[in-house]
């Protein structure tokens, strides 16, 4: 993975190669998913994976493509192709074809005929999307590959379900315990479990079901559903949304909580049939996504719409919400089943987790808010964020964000001289050099990185661990 060695496949593949690239995991760790050789405890503060332990010698230059969490497995793409799981496998969600889990990224064995250029990860099950790489990358031919629970394999296994074997694949999201994907000329397949009408059929169905296409969205309640074209997609626990190439939301699945931002449902507390999202009427959105009971999307001037379920402080509301609940009983005062605007611009980004949300902004920061036992959503230790919090751990300019079911992952790029230079002193930060480092960032515009020096000075004060060698120290604090 040195650019020495990979520039010549890369550079006809993939645009915008960043020079260098680091993977930032924190938060949950019961299952290795940090990428922590092995600790058990869990890291509050982001914590870059050193390029060792995915094969690369030491001070080399790793450059990633993308990076996804699932309930407790983390996923990442790297420049050449290759992908490596870690965390959790009860399932067969790593896709090594056992069931044991691994607490450091391995490489997916079963893929090094393809090059894999996206991924998402489920609760339980894997899915990513790659082209042979005997391609000599004139001719698209992204193909769809799955494995984990209710996957059918625990290796990786080629995918067409209700699409035709020539079917270029666009993008794939997991839930719980469904998965849908989208073709490039706009059509959704969708299977596995339906019953909360998660597939999109208009029906509820009981066991485990086969893919099939979606061929009926609603816009309005009064006229006869309709194909409509899909540009983009997100899986929450179970519920889903999608965006047309209209920029307009269609949601559908469980709505108990108010994740679909429908004023009412037409199904007890389900949607079965995609139905547009009214509320968000004239307002073009580029980016939608789905967390366990939460849903965000974001406009194409960076605002950002937030509904469903609050009491995790998921939604950045904050603690009272009763006024915006569609049910006025105490019981329900954090549910929020209208989108309402969060952040009124700025944001590039936007994930969610099981119960937290982390947004990337125009200024290179990372914010957060949402459940924090873990410190997955903000630097405070605290059990909840209810606002935005801020994130200040990640040096370079942040190219993916994810969230999974109790820890966060951020991708981030060098592109230039300058960030090369800020990778390689957060990498050397101590508590003896902290403050001059972070006066030379400050007075050379180098925000994040004396952002970091900050707050690794305020953490070792504050724990009383001035061994600044020490390698837990460098890894993080609880």
């Amino acid at each position: 993975m040195d650019i020495n060695d990979i520039i010549g496949e890369t550079a006809r593949r993939v645009d915008n190669i960043p020079t260098k690239s680091a993977i930032y995991v924190w938060g949950y760790n019961h299952s290795g998913q940090t990428g922590r050789r092995g600790r058990e405890h869990h890291l509050r503060i982001p914590k870059q994976l050193p390029p060792e332990l995915f094969g690369c010698p030491a001070g080399g230059n790793s450059r990633w493509l993308d990076i996804a969490c699932g309930r407790e497995h983390t996923a990442a793409v790297a420049s050449d192709g290759s992908l490596f799981t870690w965390g959790a496998n009860e399932f067969g969600q790593l896709g090594d074809g056992t069931e044991e889990g691994q607490k450091y990224p391995k490489k997916v064995k079963q893929l090094q005929t393809e090059f894999v250029k996206s991924v998402s990860c489920g609760a339980h099950c894997t899915a990513a999307i790659a082209e042979p790489r005997e391609n000599n990358g004139t001719i698209s031919t992204r193909r769809l590959w799955v494995w984990g629970q209710n996957q059918g394999s625990n290796f990786p296994r080629l995918f067409w379900g209700a699409f035709t074997p020539n079917t270029i694949i666009r993008q794939v999201s997991c839930g719980a315990v469904h998965v849908v994907a989208l073709s490039e000329d706009g059509l959704l397949q969708a299977w596995g479990y339906n019953e909360y009408g998660q597939l999109g059929r208009g029906i509820t169905c009981e066991g485990l079901q086969g893919p099939r296409v979606i061929s009926a969205y609603a816009k309005f309640l009064d006229e006869a559903p309709e194909l409509v074209k899909i540009t983009q997609l997100s899986c929450g626990e179970y519920h889903s949304a999608a965006i047309s190439e209209n920029g307009e939301v269609y949601t559908w699945g469980l709505g108990n909580m108010g994740q679909l931002g429908h004023c009412s449902l037409q199904s007890g507390d389900k949607e079965l049939l995609p139905r547009r999202v009214v509320a968000l009427d004239g307002i073009f959105i580029k980016d939608v996504a789905c967390g366990g009971v939460h849903t965000c999307a974001l406009t194409s001037k960076g605002a950002l719409y937030a509904w469903g379920g609050g009491q995790a402080g998921q939604l950045g509301l904050g603690p009272q919400t009763g006024s915006f609940s569609f049910i006025p009983s105490e019981s329900e005062t954090y549910i929020r089943n209208i989108p309402i605007l969060v952040v009124p611009n700025g944001v590039r980004l936007v994930a969610c987790g099981h119960c937290h949300t982390l947004v990337s902004m125009r200024d290179g920061r990372i914010h957060g808010w949402g459940y924090n036992s873990y410190g997955q959503a903000a630097n405070q230790k605290s059990t909840y964020a209810w606002y935005p919090s801020p994130v200040d751990w990640c040096v370079g300019e942040v190219r993916k964000l994810a969230a999974g079911g109790g820890h966060s992952a951020v991708l981030t790029n060098a592109c230039s001289l300058k960030e090369l230079c800020e990778f390689r002193l957060a990498d050397s930060v101590t508590l003896s050099n902290a403050s001059d480092i972070e006066d030379v960032a400050s007075r050379t515009g180098s925000e994040a990185l004396a952002r970091l020096c900050e707050r690794l000075r305020e953490h070792l004060l504050d724990s009383g661990n001035f061994d600044h060698e020490d390698d837990d120290t460098r890894e993080g604090l609880e």
